[in-house]
């Protein structure tokens, strides 16, 4: 199939409207006003709740909404299906998506669990082979002082990179009369602090080092074991936090720290690496900045340099504002569209992290519930 259509701009699904719906909406918006990308239309977004859907086509400007995802995805004048429902919806979207020819653009985590994922893979290896795309929305990659961090390492800034160390810490469960959600359900989460922001922990770490994890130890914890539901309190079925070692393929060692219950901490997610040369270090709530130090001048002149990642020589900086003019949160959403889309249009471009990539971090999310279910035995992939 080709990957642009001959005559109109392509055309976008949303599956989903609420928080990360609203994100993605922001980047379909921008993404033609700040980068050089093939024309897009936002034609549908989907929801179940008629009223809620329609609110929100209207508040994120799309030009329809529907109810009914199976016969979106059927349409003529759709090719990209961007998948933001909650995890145990993302696998029977996804394949039949991409069974209808259409370029797919999934959340993070790919899917609730291994068995899940691969069947998402499986999918995936049959629609590139036609030309299509599965993409994996690992939004972080496109923040650009961590794109600038990979830059760093792959460019042997950092020497061999021994140690690597991320923490995701959030608190807005601290509350322990904070009401029930899909995200605190086994059923419909697949995990808690897990699957939900230590995902993104690990991928930092094997992003940013290049290197893939071979064996993990791990802990989980529910901190607040049952929450007010509907019908009266109900258990809670998900991890509130979770730590892990992970060894990695190159010979680093990776720890992993994640908590919705880390009282102060909105949104804090710090990287930080160590090598023979250098080391780096990044924190999400000051998403500007990535902090450097060089190992190689004499040690009474070393000392963490702050780099301000706002330069038009800056992954992905040359569309956005001048120097010193700070890009936010929502920013990466359109850098990852922008990518997406330069993917679909060059046949000889592709897009990482993919459903390959997703199913490789789901096998390491299994590990980790495996060696907390055996007290913390190590488990190796």
């Amino acid at each position: 199939m080709p990957r642009l259509p001959a005559d109109r701009p392509l055309g976008v699904a949303l599956i989903g409207y609420a928080f990360m719906g609203r994100a993605h909406s922001q980047a379909w918006r921008t993404v033609g006003a700040a980068f050089d990308v093939p024309d897009i239309a936002r034609r549908v977004i989907v929801g179940r709740d008629e009223e809620a859907v329609a609110a929100a086509a209207h508040r994120l400007d799309w030009e329809e909404h529907a109810t009914d995802w199976r016969e979106v995805i059927t349409r003529d004048d759709i090719d990209i299906v961007d998948i933001c429902t909650p995890g145990f919806l993302h696998a029977e979207i996804a394949i039949a998506a991409l069974a209808a020819g259409k370029h797919v653009l999934c959340e993070k985590p790919l899917a609730n669990d291994t068995a899940e994922a691969q069947a998402m893979v499986d999918a995936a290896q049959t629609a590139t082979a036609r030309g299509q795309v599965a993409a994996l929305g690992f939004t972080y990659r496109r923040v650009p002082a961590l794109a600038l961090a990979q830059q760093f390492v792959a460019d042997g800034k950092l020497g061999t990179v021994r140690q690597a160390k991320a923490a995701y810490l959030q608190d807005w469960l601290v509350d322990e009369e904070a009401g029930m959600s899909w995200r605190l359900r086994r059923e419909t989460a697949g995990s808690g602090a897990l699957g939900d922001i230590a995902s993104h922990a690990i991928d930092q770490i094997q992003f940013l080092t290049g290197q893939r994890a071979t064996a993990v130890r791990g802990r989980l914890a529910t901190m607040v074991p049952q929450r007010p539901g509907e019908d009266g309190l109900e258990d809670v079925t998900v991890d509130d936090a979770a730590w892990a070692t992970l060894e990695l393929d190159g010979g680093a060692i990776g720890s992993v720290e994640v908590s919705r219950m880390a009282t102060g901490a909105k949104n804090r997610l710090t990287v930080e690496l160590f090598g023979t040369r250098g080391a780096l270090r990044f924190d999400l709530e000051n998403p500007n900045e990535l902090w450097y130090l060089d190992a190689t001048v004499p040690v009474a002149e070393q000392g963490f340099t702050r780099v301000l990642v706002t330069e038009p020589e800056h992954p992905y900086l040359e569309a956005w504002w001048p120097q010193g003019h700070v890009l936010g949160w929502e920013n990466a959403f359109t850098n990852q569209a922008r990518d997406l889309l330069l993917a679909i249009h060059d046949e000889d471009a592709s897009y990482a992290p993919d459903f390959a990539d997703g199913l490789a971090l789901q096998r390491v999310l299994d590990a980790i519930i495996a060696s907390d279910a055996a007290d913390g035995v190590g488990v190796t992939l």
